[in-house]
Formats: structure tokens, C-alpha cells, sequence
């Protein structure tokens, strides 16, 4: 019985077929299914899709222009608010504040009364703290740290070479005394730091300690399928924000086995990747994955599907991007051939373009020197039938 296709590679062809403008027969064979498979597909998420949205009785029809006639309203308000903080934070003096932007759109002489819910809801900010800043606009707090900013200001101005242990001595000798830790906040948060720099580390974060030894040490050769998988992850801008890769790659034939595309670099997406190359492929057993140290593939849920599946875990050291080079090369070409390509509006958009050159080109048209200028899906079809022969 064949094995079921992973259901985030069948909805990537659902997205390319219906976004491209090629035909069903040549959306299907780009990505190795027959057309009956592809068609089957659609009928299935048409249904699906049906289901969801659903009917719902008709309402009463002044009912509705009632309803469509406060919508209006309230959107003009957004709209209203919206082009006033945009004026608002586009004006010099700073830093911002918005509460007096509520304030001032929800006065009685205002030119169009906003609700300050309203407001609130579309600036993002809840009301509770906002009439509380409106009941009392400065907190002693507020007073208090603003005083002691002044005086490191002060010292800070007359000894740009002091730090912020000896700017504190000063604030305490002008009659504002504060704990180590509040001047080295203030200091902090407004970049008043010693005129000779300060040292910088690696932000304070150090790498986790391997959950697997290296069993690759660089040598990216197998003899067979599902011997040696590597596996990474990439990340790109789209005008919606980051959209992230995790790629599993067969050092076999360099054929992308597995892939999970996310907004976001959770756990989750490595051990999505996994489960789609091993719905793939099929009779992994005693496969080895080699991965870097990063937190996905150093998770609990990545151990378990690795135990689960029976795959041999392995890891490279901590910046060393040799130890896993061949998943780079990948991410490079990835990288010149689609991703810097031009410029991406929505993450939708992105992903059928990787999805689309990762099956169409890369598997399929693009030849390699290193598999004899053959196609990774060419050169796993003629040696994986060359060997079956022999034997």
C-alpha cells in the first residue's frame, strides 16, 4: 500500500497549482504525484473548505444595514485614530507618549469625538492604566527616577570616562541616592556609558550542551538512502515578517526529503520536518540525522520523534559551520536562486516560491556535478534500481 503523502507537502501543492498558471498534469509531475492524486486533492479541500465556511440563515434586511451602517462608523473612527497618532508620532519632540493622544481625541471640543474605547482598542492599549495616568499623570515613582537621571546626566556630562559605579557616587554626593543596580538600569536604557566603551561578549548567551556526539566529523558521503540526513534552518524578511526553513536533506542523492516552512523558529518546525521526511521516504531505521546545536534540534520533542523513529542523532560543534557545510551549500543556492531574488510582500508568497523551485528546479532540472550531471531524483532512480539489479 502506498505511504500518504505529509499533509503540509499536500496543501504546497494545492497552493502552487492554484497560484501558478501551469497545468494540472505538469503542477503534478513537478512534484512527482499523477494527476489523478492532484485532482483528488483539490476535491478534497474544495469539501473541507465548504464545510468550514458553512450557511448561515439570512438576517432581516434593515437588520444588516443597520449592522453594515455601524461598521461604517466605526471604521471611519479607526481610521480617524489611526491618521491622528500617525501625525502625532511623526512630529519631533520625544519620546511619545499616547495616553495624551487619548486624551485629546476623546475631549468635548474635540473636531470628532473618538470613544476612548474605541481609541484604546486600536492603539492597543488597555484603559484601566490610562485613566489612572488621567487621574494622576506623574507617579512619585516616575518624579523619583527622573531626578536620579538627572543627576547621572550631570555627572555623565562632566565625566564622560566615568562609569556608571562612579557616576553613581556623584548622583549620591548631589542628593539622589539609588542602588547599583537602578543607576546601571538608568545608565543602561539611555547609552550613558564610559567614554572608553565597555567590553561586548556574546550578549551573555552560551550554546547548550550537545544531546548528540558527532558522528559525521565532516565526511558528507553515504552509500545508500536514508543513511545520512542533515538537517538546518533558515530564515528570511517578507513584509509580514521573518518566514523560517527547516530543511532535511539526503547526503545520498542531495535530495530534500523532508521541509517544514513557519512564522515562527519553535521546536515545533524541526520535528515537523522530520515527521514529512519520514512519511516520505519510509524505512528509516538507523538513519543518521546530523543538525548544529541549536535549540530546535536540541529539544525534547526532537528527541523523542528521533527515539520514536529509531534515527541515530548526531551534532557539530558550537560555530563551526563546516560541520554541517553540505546543508549550507544547500541554504546558499537556496539564498542567489529565490530568496534574494527580489523583494517578498507575504509570507504565502515566499514559501510557494521555495516550495515551487525546491520540487520543480532543484530536484527535477537542476543537474549536479557530484551526482554525475544527473537530477537528485534522476540519480536516486537509476542507482537505486542499478543496485537492486546487482543484488
Amino acid at each position: 500500500m502506498p505511504k500518504a503523502f505529509p499533509k503540509e507537502f499536500r496543501e504546497d501543492v494545492i497552493r502552487v497549482y492554484r497560484d501558478s498558471d501551469a497545468s494540472m498534469a505538469q503542477v503534478a509531475k513537478d512534484f512527482g504525484i499523477s494527476p489523478s492524486c492532484l485532482k483528488r486533492w483539490l476535491a478534497i479541500d474544495e469539501r473541507n473548505s465548504s464545510r468550514s465556511s458553512g450557511g448561515s440563515t439570512p438576517a432581516i434586511e434593515s437588520d444588516a444595514l443597520r449592522e453594515a451602517n455601524k461598521r461604517i462608523k466605526l471604521l471611519e473612527q479607526e481610521n480617524e485614530v489611526l491618521r491622528r497618532a500617525a501625525a502625532y508620532l511623526s512630529q519631533a519632540n520625544l519620546p511619545k507618549m499616547m495616553y495624551p493622544l487619548v486624551r485629546e481625541l476623546a475631549a468635548k471640543d474635540a473636531p470628532l469625538r473618538m470613544p476612548v474605547a474605541v481609541t484604546c482598542r486600536v492603539l492597543k492599549i488597555t484603559r484601566q492604566p490610562y485613566y489612572r495616568w488621567l487621574k494622576c499623570p506623574v507617579t512619585n515613582a516616575e518624579l523619583t527616577e527622573a531626578y536620579r537621571a538627572n543627576a547621572l546626566f550631570d555627572a555623565h556630562q562632566d565625566d564622560p570616562e566615568f562609569g556608571y559605579r562612579f557616576l553613581l557616587d556623584e548622583a549620591r554626593d548631589a542628593g539622589q541616592p539609588m542602588a547599583e543596580r537602578t543607576a546601571w538600569k538608568i545608565c543602561s536604557q539611555l547609552g550613558w556609558w564610559s567614554a572608553f566603551g565597555k567590553k561586548r561578549g556574546r550578549n551573555g548567551k552560551k550554546a547548550g550542551p550537545p544531546v548528540h556526539d558527532d558522528l559525521v566529523m565532516r565526511d558528507f558521503t553515504a552509500d545508500a538512502p536514508n543513511e545520512l540526513w542533515l538537517a538546518d534552518i533558515t530564515e528570511h524578511w517578507t513584509r509580514e515578517g521573518k518566514l523560517y526553513l527547516c530543511a532535511v536533506k539526503d547526503v545520498y542523492s542531495n535530495r530534500i526529503v523532508g521541509y517544514s516552512i513557519d512564522s515562527r523558529m519553535k521546536s515545533r518546525i524541526a520535528v515537523a520536518a522530520l515527521d514529512n521526511a519520514v512519511a516520505r521516504r519510509g524505512g528509516v531505521a538507523g538513519c543518521v540525522l546530523h543538525t548544529d546545536r541549536g535549540s530546535q534540534f536540541r529539544s525534547r520533542k526532537l528527541v523523542h520523534q528521533l527515539n520514536r523513529h529509531q534515527i541515530v542523532g548526531s551534532m557539530g560543534r558550537v560555530g563551526a559551520a563546516g560541520d554541517n557545510a553540505a546543508m549550507e551549500s544547500f541554504f546558499s543556492l537556496l539564498q542567489k536562486n529565490v530568496l534574494n531574488r527580489r523583494t517578498w510582500n507575504t509570507g504565502e508568497e515566499l514559501r510557494i516560491a521555495i516550495v515551487t523551485w525546491i520540487e520543480r528546479t532543484y530536484h527535477r532540472r537542476r543537474r549536479q556535478a557530484a551526482l554525475g550531471r544527473l537530477t537528485p531524483v534522476e540519480y536516486e532512480l537509476i542507482m537505486t534500481t542499478t543496485a537492486t539489479r546487482a543484488a
